[in-house]
C-alpha cells in the first residue's frame, strides 16, 4: 500500500525538536541559548565569553577565569507554532508548547600555569512539536521529539599578545521518535520511526583582547554524525487502507548536523559599558540526502530503503548585545537576534516550522565574590510565512501539497542561570 504515501524530509526532519527545547531560533533543531547573561545579551557572547558558559560559546574565553567556577542553568520556552490551510479561517496549534532545558558548566584555572580546564553538559539542539490530527497535516508529520545531549570536555591556554586558544572534544548521545500518517485520515494509521545514537565531534576556540577595550572571538564546533539505530512501526485501523496490527522492523538512518562557526567583536567604551556584535553560520546544506533502512519491511510500507530528499540551505544567526554593569555588582543587558529561515517550500516540514525570526532579549544579573545568578527573558517573533507547492506524496495528483498553508510563530522564554565561584 505504499502508493498512498511518501515518507518526506518533512517527517524524518521533524526531528529538530528536543523534549527539551530548540530555542527556536529557526535554522531547524538548533538551541543556541545556554547561558541566561549570554541570552540577555542576544547570545553576542562569543569575544566576551568571561564566565564558564564560554565552554559552549568559546572555550577560549575561560582562560579569563581564575580558581573554579561553576554554573547552573534551565531555559524554558513557551513555543507557540500555529498553522492555517490554504482558504481556511481555522487556526491549529502545536500541541507541544512548554519547554525546560538544563545546563551545566564548570572550568578551573592553575594559579601558576596558563592553563584552564573545563566541562560542560548541555544540549545544543532539540525540540518537540506535535499537530492535532484534524489540521490536515498528517501526510507531511504529525509528531517529533529530538533528544541531544552533549559532554563537553576543553582545555585552554593563555598565550602572549592577549591571545588564548582552545580546544575540545564533543561527546553526543541523541534519540528520535517521528511519527507520520499514512493517510489524511485523523487517528486512522501511524508510520514511526524510533532511534537512538552517539557521536563524538569537536570544538575550538580562539580569544585576541589586544586592547582594554577590545575583544575579538571565534569558534568552531564541528559537523557530526549520529547514526541513529532503532525501529520502525506501522499500522492502520482500516478506511482507505487494510486493517493491519502495528508491526515492527529494525531500522536506521544516519544524520548529519552541522558544523558551526561563530565570530564576534566586543568594544567597551568604558568599564561600565560591553557592547559586542557575533555572526554566526550554519552550514545545514552539508545535511544531504537521507534514507531509513528497515532490514524487514512492512505490507503497510514494504521498502527496505526509504528515501529522503533534502535542499536545505545554510543560514546566519546576526546578534547584537549590551550590558551596563554598576559599582554594586549588578548588571543589565539588552539583546537581538535576526536569524535566517533554512528550508524552502518544496521541502518543508511542519515538524520543524522554519522561518525567519526576530529574538529580543533583556537580562538582569548579579555577580558578587561567589554567588552570581543572572535572569533573562526572551521573545521571539517570526512573521508569518505563506507555503507553497510542497511536495507531493507519491500516489497522490501533483495538486496535493500536504505542508502548504501560512505558518505563524510567537514564542516567550525564561532562563536562571546560578553561579558559583570558589
Amino acid at each position: 500500500m505504499i502508493h498512498f504515501f511518501r515518507l518526506q524530509p518533512t517527517l524524518i526532519l521533524g526531528l529538530a525538536a528536543f523534549g527539551g527545547a530548540e530555542a527556536l531560533h529557526g535554522a531547524a533543531t538548533r538551541l543556541p541559548d545556554q547561558d541566561a547573561f549570554a541570552t540577555g545579551r542576544g547570545e553576542a557572547f562569543v569575544a566576551t565569553a568571561d564566565n564558564s558558559s564560554a565552554i559552549y560559546y568559546n572555550p577560549a574565553g575561560i582562560t579569563q577565569l581564575d580558581d573554579s567556577d561553576v554554573r547552573l542553568g534551565v531555559y524554558g520556552i513557551d513555543l507557540g507554532a500555529s498553522y492555517q490551510a490554504p482558504g481556511s479561517s481555522t487556526t491549529y496549534d502545536n500541541e507541544n508548547t512548554l519547554h525546560a532545558v538544563p545546563q551545566l558548566f564548570y572550568t578551573y584555572s592553575l594559579k601558576d600555569y596558563p592553563f584552564s580546564f573545563g566541562l560542560g553538559m548541555y544540549s545544543p539542539f532539540g525540540l518537540s512539536d506535535k499537530w492535532p490530527q484534524d489540521s490536515g497535516l498528517r501526510t507531511a508529520g504529525t509528531e517529533a521529539t529530538l533528544e541531544y545531549y552533549t559532554i563537553n570536555p576543553v582545555v585552554a591556554a593563555k598565550l602572549p599578545w592577549g591571545l588564548s586558544v582552545a580546544a575540545g572534544l564533543m561527546v553526543n548521545y541523541s534519540s528520535i521518535d517521528l511519527q507520520q500518517g499514512l493517510t489524511p485520515v485523523p487517528n486512522n494509521d501511524l508510520f514511526e520511526f524510533k532511534g537512538d545514537s552517539w557521536a563524538v565531534g569537536y570544538n575550538l576556540g580562539l580569544r585576541w583582547q589586544p586592547l582594554q577595550k577590545l575583544a575579538f572571538g571565534l569558534t568552531y564546533r564541528s559537523s557530526t554524525q549520529m547514526d541513529y539505530s532503532g525501529h520502525t512501526a506501522a499500522l492502520s485501523n482500516g478506511g482507505p487502507l487494510p486493517v493491519v496490527p502495528e508491526t515492527y522492523s529494525p531500522a536506521s538512518m544516519s544524520y548529519r548536523y552541522p558544523l558551526d562557526i561563530d565570530g564576534g567583536i566586543s568594544f567597551r567604551p568604558t568599564e561600565k559599558w560591553n557592547l559586542e556584535f557575533d555572526a554566526d553560520y550554519n552550514d545545514w546544506s552539508e545535511l544531504g540526502n537521507l534514507s531509513v533502512h528497515q532490514s524487514a519491511p512492512s505490507a503497510l510500507v514494504p521498502l527496505s530503503t526509504i528515501p529522503l530528499d533534502f535542499e536545505w540551505q545554510s543560514s546566519w544567526y546576526f546578534e547584537w548585545g549590551a550590558t551596563r554593569y554598576f559599582d554594586n555588582g549588578w548588571h543589565v543587558s539588552a539583546g537581538y537576534i535576526f536569524n535566517e529561515n533554512t528550508t524552502p517550500s518544496a521541502h518543508y516540514t511542519p515538524l520543524v516550522p522554519d522561518q525567519d525570526r526576530h529574538f529580543f532579549s533583556l537580562g538582569v544579573g548579579y555577580k558578587g565574590k561567589h554567588l552570581s545568578a543572572d535572569l533573562a527573558y526572551q521573545l521571539g517573533y517570526g512573521p508569518d510565512r505563506t507555503v507553497t507547492d510542497s511536495a507531493a506524496p507519491l500516489g497522490y495528483p501533483a495538486s496535493y501539497h500536504p505542508a502548504d498553508g501560512t505558518y505563524s510563530f510567537l514564542s516567550n522564554a525564561l532562563f536562571l542561570t546560578l553561579g558559583w565561584h570558589f
